[in-house]
């Protein structure tokens, strides 16, 4: 490829990011590299440049701050045009798919050979899908939930986390600097937003979108 890419790099293992920006400035003739390890710092990043000029983002799901699949759905909602291609310890079938209906347009296991990450990623920027197996099942059942958790204000998810931490309005509140009554509007507003009745329906819903399975480093131990 002659063509000049930009590409982000989320992931909070130094050595990994060191080895993946070798691969990618010793495969692309004008490769430019910006390399973030905690979601914080990605949205930073992503709010100080002029996205449209970036071409990829390579996200992991469990670096700081990402809370499973949501920050792949956030990014997805507000930088629709970047691609995302989500590198990861994990590497089941299920957890590819969901990544993969959730918005990502590639899925590479940090297991995958350096020669097939190059193809993975040459792919996705030809416009391509990407995963291990060349396919994979869409899961047209997690999209209201995609649409349901993107539709809370970033105040009203951190107080849905703070639900699935056990915390109760009082605690919350403290934390928050803010009114119990007012967390109680607040809640009243994510149920409805949700469609949950309640607490325990919330952060099941909530749950759905976390990573499960053991990471492939730890699976082989």
């Amino acid at each position: 490829m002659n063509k000049s890419i930009k590409i982000v790099i989320a992931d909070d293992h130094p050595l990994f990011r060191q080895a993946l920006c070798l691969t990618l400035t010793s495969h692309f003739a004008d490769v430019s590299l910006l390399e973030v390890d905690t979601i914080a710092a990605l949205e930073q990043t992503l709010a100080s440049v002029q996205y449209h000029e970036l071409d990829l983002l390579l996200l992991d799901l469990d670096i700081p701050g990402a809370e499973g699949f949501t920050s792949l759905i956030n990014i997805r909602q507000q930088y629709p045009e970047l691609g995302v291609i989500v590198i990861s310890g994990f590497e089941d079938e299920q957890t590819i798919n969901k990544a993969m209906s959730y918005g990502a347009a590639g899925f590479i296991p940090k297991s995958t050979p350096v020669a097939d990450m190059v193809v993975a990623i040459e792919s996705v920027l030809a416009g391509n899908l990407w995963t291990p197996t060349g396919s994979y099942s869409a899961q047209p059942e997690t999209i209201p939930q995609e649409s349901k958790i993107a539709s809370l204000t970033p105040k009203q998810y951190k107080i849905l986390t703070m639900f699935a931490d056990g915390l109760l309005n009082k605690q919350i509140a403290y934390e928050l600097g803010l009114s119990e009554s007012t967390i109680k509007s607040h809640a009243s507003t994510i149920f409805l937003k949700l469609g949950v009745r309640n607490r325990t329906q919330a952060v099941i819903l909530l749950s759905e979108l976390q990573l499960n399975a053991a990471p492939f480093s730890q699976a082989n131990k």
